[in-house]
């Protein structure tokens, strides 16, 4: 039987309200959260993330309040990330609605976080979320690209893409399986907002890496962009935000359009 491909609007919130913005600077308003959330549920989204962008960077947790409007209006599961650092963080958003609670800085600063994560709350519930950007030093104890004539390796980013790690992605994502992730939620920053299509060779090499589900995420500006993502690589799902939130194309859609082109998705 085959799987049928996640199609997966993304809501990043900013003071309360959702922001889109490029390579993760210039953000603008894109609207209310609560209200998008219950119109991309009826629209047929299979699942929704939620990112509190500036939680990590302001040092402070996810909005509790806004988790929990959201969760009351929709219907599918529901990933919340944003500041979460511990095991309580986690704790809250779960007892606020969400199914799954998405973690980049806290588990780059505290790996063993993905594991307590994992025997409290199930591998299922524990997304890892990585932020990655091409890094052009070249340093050979990476994992070496190369594409245009160009070298680089991806490397891993916190705080909202404000601060690199040194730590390779490729590396990174093998050993976050190892520690219990269930999920890895991958965004290039170099695509993010660019509307020029997802970072394929990015993804397909992090797909290729782990066993467990990918979505893919950064750069999507029509559907062409989520069958180009499907069909080159084996990623499980295509996160997006702008095409859906500026009524580019709606969800369904998307997935009808996917559908005509021989991908499978839920209807």
């Amino acid at each position: 039987m085959t799987l049928t491909k996640r199609i997966i609007p993304c809501l990043d919130v900013k003071n309360g309200r959702v922001v889109k913005g490029l390579n993760f600077e210039s953000i603008k308003d894109a609207g209310d959260p609560v209200e998008l959330a219950e119109k991309y549920s009826n629209e047929g989204a299979d699942e929704l993330v939620f990112l509190d962008i500036t939680a990590s960077d302001e040092q402070r947790k996810t909005i509790k309040e806004l988790v929990r409007k959201v969760a009351s209006v929709i219907d599918i599961p529901f990933t919340v990330g944003g500041g979460v650092k511990s095991l309580e963080d986690a704790r809250n958003i779960l007892l606020n609605g969400a199914d799954k609670v998405g973690i980049n800085t806290g588990a780059i600063k505290n790996p063993k976080i993905i594991t307590e994560l994992m025997e409290l709350f199930g591998r299922q519930c524990v997304v890892v979320a990585v932020d990655a950007k091409r890094n052009y030093v070249i340093d050979d104890s990476k994992n070496i690209f190369s594409e245009n004539g160009q070298q680089f390796w991806f490397e891993v980013f916190i705080y909202g893409g404000k601060e690199g790690t040194g730590i390779d992605v490729i590396d990174w994502v093998k050993e976050a399986e190892k520690l219990g992730a269930g999920e890895i939620l991958l965004t290039s920053i170099d695509k993010d907002g660019t509307k020029d299509g997802y970072d394929i060779l990015l993804t397909k090499n992090v797909v290729d890496s782990v066993t467990i589900p990918v979505i893919a995420s950064g750069g999507c500006g029509k559907p062409d962009d989520m069958v180009d993502v499907f069909k080159e690589s084996n990623v499980d799902a295509a996160l997006a935000a702008s095409i859906f939130h500026y009524e580019t194309h709606g969800v369904n859609g998307v997935k009808s359009y996917l559908k005509e082109k021989a991908i499978p998705v839920r209807l």
